[in-house]
């Protein structure tokens, strides 16, 4: 999608701090982020939100890369949270499907 952020990124026409990248999936640290470790997790296809996944194994490459991120990165023994936001009153504020990874704080609940 032309003016979509995240398809910026993964075109390289936004800089942004990649912790990993594979031909299905790319992830980068968040640029205000809302815990010590905040990471986004993005299919490298344009997929407007989790409504819009038509193909489930994208959800296994999402979030196995998500949770492999975690464990190389040492987050397992404190733990960590994983969340998608859909749509606009489910918090999502970029209209591009992506999984966050947050960790390093003392994460309350209920969220938001």
């Amino acid at each position: 999608m032309e003016d979509c952020i995240f398809c910026k990124i993964v075109k390289g026409e936004i800089p942004s701090n990649i912790i990993y990248s594979d031909e299905k999936i790319m992830a980068f640290r968040d640029v205000d982020p809302q815990a010590p470790t905040h990471i986004l997790f993005i299919p490298r296809d344009h997929v407007a939100s989790s409504a819009a996944v038509r193909d489930n194994s994208l959800w296994s490459d999402l979030v196995g890369c998500a949770v492999k991120t975690a464990h190389e990165l040492g987050l397992d023994p404190k733990g960590y949270r994983m969340v998608i936001n859909t749509g606009s009153e489910g918090g999502q504020s970029v209209p591009h499907l992506h999984l966050h990874l947050l960790a390093g704080r003392n994460l309350g609940w209920p969220p938001g």
